[in-house]
């Protein structure tokens, strides 16, 4: 591969967490790697494995209002100009998109130039900027079988799997620990940045109807909205329970992992390391996203046996309370569950798309050469 190749990703970690696992693996085969993003990188992309991070502009593409838009579109074609100079700049053997608004103006830039491009979705369904994507760029990864996509640009796809990081893999060789009735019940909770407030209120009500022998082996962590933190920390201290809460977990996996239940929303990156680490969940599907990404991930889980469904309309602190209740003693069935995840799981992802990028700008650079 004559290039580098560009990773273009937006800022959050449900793109970037599987572009910097591609971008280590391309890194340990010998590959120069740029990323392309937007100013979120300096939160959650501090330690991106690449030769350089290169910030775009960009700008969502949401609502009505007609100023609005055209200053989005304004600083997309800005970010168009941008990502020109950094191609012609880089020069790069192949461009691999992972979604998000700031992907759009690298990925055409790419495309104008006649640079090979690859689209990466980490959902069950395409995103609103890997769906404006799909038809003009050259693959299509998947992270399930079931994406759905239009039967036109079906032959463009290739499923790989959604790539996670090296911790995820380190936990996913952690057996699952089958709760017994002599022991701590280890239970995890977390929802996201834009789904954690309905978790802080709701679980700390259903643990306070749980009858207390089995309150009192819980061992809860719990991920909170640092302004949720002191009331959600009065709510267990109130009912006697261990739990250790934080805004984030950088240690994620490894909890994962140790947790005999999870209770969380269903984002990508969520659904495919509970699906690789192999462990049963309780899954509330953010119910405002636009195109339901995380209802259809939750989906796949629970068609496999690896998790329960429940919309957050549906669910209550009772409801809650009766789920947990009938799961944490049935140690049988949620070791069933933690198998029925794992057998969605594909801890080889990262392997899979590297060879596809190398694949498509070999293929590529045959072209050029005939």
């Amino acid at each position: 591969m004559p290039g580098p190749v560009l990773v273009c990703a937006g800022g959050t970690g449900g793109h970037l967490f599987p572009a910097e696992a591609l971008a280590a693996e391309l890194r340990a085969r010998g590959r120069a790697v740029h990323l392309a993003t937007d100013h979120r990188v300096e939160t959650l992309g501090r330690e991106f494995p690449a030769e350089g991070v290169h910030v775009v502009p960009s700008a969502t593409i949401s609502g009505t209002n007609p100023v609005a838009l055209a200053q989005s579109a304004w600083r997309l074609a800005s970010g168009f100009r941008v990502a020109l100079r950094l191609i012609g700049q880089l020069k790069p053997a192949v461009a691999v998109g992972f979604g998000g608004y700031p992907s759009i103006p690298p990925m055409l830039a790419a495309r104008s130039k006649g640079v090979p491009t690859i689209l990466h979705e980490q959902n069950a369904v395409l995103g609103r900027a890997n769906r404006f994507l799909a038809s003009r760029v050259t693959a299509i990864a998947a992270s399930v079988e079931a994406l759905a996509i239009a039967d036109g640009l079906r032959a463009k796809v290739t499923v790989t799997g959604n790539p996670v990081r090296r911790m995820v893999l380190e936990a996913a060789a952690v057996p699952y620990p089958a709760p017994t009735a002599d022991r701590p019940i280890h239970l995890l909770i977390f929802g996201g940045s834009q789904g954690a407030r309905f978790l802080s209120e709701t679980v700390p009500a259903a643990i306070g109807k749980l009858d207390p022998a089995i309150r009192a082996r819980l061992r809860i962590v719990q991920q909170c909205r640092p302004e949720d933190l002191e009331s959600v920390r009065a709510a267990y201290a109130a009912l006697g329970v261990n739990a250790e809460l934080a805004p984030f977990f950088r240690d994620l996996p490894a909890r994962i992992a140790a947790s005999h239940l999870v209770v969380s929303r269903s984002g990508a990156s969520t659904a495919s390391e509970l699906a690789v680490i192999g462990r049963p969940a309780i899954l509330i599907p953010l119910p405002h996203a636009l195109d339901q990404d995380q209802l259809a991930n939750a989906k796949v889980l629970a068609d496999a046996g690896g998790a329960w469904l429940i919309r957050q309309a549906e669910l209550d602190a009772g409801r809650l309370a009766a789920e947990l209740t009938r799961l944490l003693a049935d140690p049988d069935r949620l070791t069933a569950a933690a198998a029925g995840a794992k057998s969605v799981g594909r801890p080889d992802a990262v392997t899979r798309l590297a060879d596809l990028t190398e694949r498509v700008a070999a293929r590529q650079q045959q072209e050029r050469a005939a």
